[in-house]
């Protein structure tokens, strides 16, 4: 990765929670489609593509640890997801989004924080495209199941509307079985529209330029404040105003969330969470003219 800036190693702890990134393993996606009409010219320059333009991606939870309450923010694609689908996406779907098998998982890095799936209070989907909801279920005895026996899931009405009947641009990324044995199983919790504090300390912020009812989730003490980017801010490239990905649907209002929420970040040193980025876990981010720039990197 061409860049200037250093990445710094950084511990953090927001009110009870330890914060600890979930990485679930690689995959990639068109470079094209993750910037848009930025022109390859400059977006290669951070994030190089492969011999088919596929640019690296990772699928990065964030558990909030604490003693009497662990909280998962997304899932990631999910270990066992082509395993999901058996020959409806088998090998194909694999090789078309370069999903990497070895490496990093959702329980193998929920089990280096010293965390088993039953250790799981709630789970907080930003919205249900396989990329965030696709570890949220598992395979178990022939049926599909909440990965997380004892958690309740939450997700945006919105979202699981779309979700459920998907348009037909977003099709290929929302699939029922990653929350329709959520439903069945009676575990997942509907919201409808922002929430301060449903949980202690962390709020639901609405964003609805990538896809109707994510959620970007606002995790705060008072002191430090932690922002879980979603497809918001997918990576820390796309801290950039008008760097919005061909995903979205629709980039003008994206833009305008950008401009109110990262607005709010640089000015109250907000760390930005990247779930997509794989060259950093969180940012600090700064005013640049009319726009915003990484200030500081970090691995958390």
């Amino acid at each position: 990765m061409n860049n200037e800036l250093e990445i710094e190693n950084k511990t953090l702890k927001i009110g009870p929670y330890e914060i600890c990134p979930v990485p679930t393993g690689l995959f990639g996606l068109d470079g094209g489609a993750m910037f848009g009409t930025v022109p390859k010219v400059l977006w290669e320059r951070s994030n190089p593509p492969d011999e088919k333009n596929r640019i690296s991606m990772e699928a990065r939870g964030l558990l909030l640890k604490s003693p009497g309450c662990n909280i998962l923010i997304d899932t990631g694609n999910g270990g066992d997801f082509v395993a999901k689908y058996g020959e409806k996406l088998g090998g194909k779907f694999a090789e078309l989004f370069n999903i990497h098998s070895d490496g990093p998982s959702l329980l193998k890095s929920l089990e280096h924080h010293h965390i088993k799936p039953e250790d799981i209070h709630h789970v907080i989907l930003t919205h249900l495209h396989f990329d965030h909801a696709g570890g949220g279920t598992t395979e178990k005895d022939g049926k599909l199941v909440p990965t997380f026996p004892n958690a309740k899931y939450w997700i945006q009405k919105a979202n699981l509307e779309t979700a459920s009947k998907p348009n037909l641009r977003e099709k290929a990324s929302y699939y029922p079985a990653n929350f329709q044995p959520l439903i069945d199983a009676g575990v997942l919790n509907i919201m409808n529209g922002p929430q301060e504090n449903f949980l202690p300390g962390i709020s639901a912020i609405i964003s609805d330029g990538h896809t109707l009812g994510q959620q970007v989730i606002k995790v705060t003490d008072g002191s430090n404040t932690l922002l879980y980017c979603g497809d918001m801010v997918p990576t820390s490239t796309h801290v950039k105003l008008p760097w919005v990905m061909g995903y979205d649907l629709h980039p003008l209002t994206l833009i305008e969330e950008k401009t109110k929420y990262l607005s709010e970040a640089a000015d109250h040193s907000w760390y930005l969470f990247f779930e997509h980025d794989p060259y950093c876990d969180a940012a600090l981010i700064e005013r640049s003219g009319n726009d915003f720039a990484v200030q500081k990197r970090f691995w958390l």
